[in-house]
């Protein structure tokens, strides 16, 4: 389990999960479907990383709310394809659901505070 429990660890915990089972694609799979994921979910770290230390913190955590939700349909396409099996599909879609609230938590945060106060508002919102 990680030391906190803020969008940027689940993010971390994700990515360690799902890249070695992502690997187990088909090989004609594996960079086209499978590497479409993974960079998908690295750009939702990204734009988290980009939130956090940003005064306009909205913009970033929309888009990485979109981008989430893209690589939701994706990790649905694999698993139609059958490249997950149900146990992996169902973990996967968990964290993703948890990461996904999590942004929505932290956007609703960052919408109702003032911008520019100074304060950072923290990515650590409980699922």
């Amino acid at each position: 389990m990680a030391e906190s429990d803020n969008v940027l660890t689940k993010m971390h915990d994700l990515l360690l999960y799902l890249v070695p089972q992502l690997n187990k694609f088909p090989r004609s799979q594996k960079f086209v479907l499978g590497d479409r994921i993974e960079v998908k979910l690295l750009e939702v770290q990204e734009h988290c990383l980009r939130a956090y230390y940003s005064r306009e913190k909205r913009s970033h955590l929309l888009q990485a709310n979109l981008t989430l939700e893209v690589t939701r349909h994706l990790v649905r396409l694999a698993h139609a394809l059958r490249f997950f099996s149900n146990q992996t599909y169902a973990v996967t879609a968990e964290k993703i659901d948890t990461v996904g609230r999590m942004i929505g938590g932290w956007l609703k945060q960052a919408a109702s505070a003032p911008v520019g106060r100074g304060s950072r508002p923290s990515p650590e919102i409980e699922a």
